[in-house]
């Protein structure tokens, strides 16, 4: 498993795919309640075939801070605090309001930026989902009930509710392949994994997907990559139901 080719420094959090070009301005106006972040300086951070590359910076003063500047075309970008990712933003025309607290993170104002946050909501919601039926379980059989029976049916339950956001996460990809949603939620995905693989999740997603999505350079360079990795694999006498069931 050693030879198998380490991950690409992938990640929804460095997207820079370009899109759409325009004159237009993007302003953040961003609010903070975290004390800590009074007195520091957040930037705006993409990331370019030459590595890390600067967008925009700004001091948080009272909780307060703000970022303008052109925009020529639409990326996604990353709120960076001493190198520390904070949060994903979309860089485009308009006004973004950023709120940070220990409670969320949000990004609201614009088009593309509504569209993440509405999906990254719904997501955390199923993701809790999934473990309220774990710690369901142990409950019950601290309760007394049968294990066997109470982990048949929850696993069931479980099961089914990973389905359903596999299936949405996928349905978000598909719908956002043209703009630059759908390669960052899609790299953030493929980032869940130690090294570039093709999973079914992640192969039923380039089978529906448009040239457009596969041609973008992350994205592809990816592929490249799972794809001699999947290769590999079966070289080393893995059947695709083995390679499934390796720990990813």
């Amino acid at each position: 498993m050693q030879k198998i080719r380490a991950n690409v420094l992938f990640s929804v959090l460095c997207m820079s795919a370009l899109f759409l070009s325009c004159t237009s301005s993007y302003y953040v106006e961003g609010s903070s309640s975290i004390t800590g972040l009074d007195g520091k300086k957040l930037f705006l951070k993409s990331y370019e075939r030459e590595g890390w590359v600067n967008v925009d910076s700004a001091e948080v003063l009272h909780g307060l801070f703000d970022m303008e500047g052109p925009v020529d075309t639409v990326r996604m970008v990353t709120l960076y605090m001493d190198g520390e990712s904070i949060m994903p933003l979309v860089l485009e025309a308009g006004k973004v309001q950023v709120a940070i607290s220990n409670s969320q993170l949000l990004a609201k104002g614009t088009p593309l930026n509504d569209r993440l946050y509405t999906f990254i909501k719904k997501h955390n919601a199923m993701e809790v989902a999934v473990e309220d039926v774990e710690r369901k379980e142990a409950r019950m059989i601290l309760e007394g009930a049968n294990i066997d029976e109470i982990h048949e049916q929850l696993q069931q339950e479980k099961e089914q509710l990973q389905n359903d956001m596999e299936a949405y996460v996928k349905k978000f990809i598909l719908d956002n392949t043209d703009n630059v949603l759908g390669p960052s939620v899609f790299m953030m995905m493929c980032n869940m994994h130690p090294y570039p693989i093709l999973t079914p999740q992640i192969q039923s997603i380039v089978d529906e997907a448009s040239d457009h999505f596969k041609s973008n350079p992350l994205v592809k360079a990816y592929l490249m990559k799972a794809e001699e990795n999947m290769q590999y694999l079966k070289e080393q006498g893995y059947s695709q139901q083995g390679i499934s069931s390796l720990p990813y």
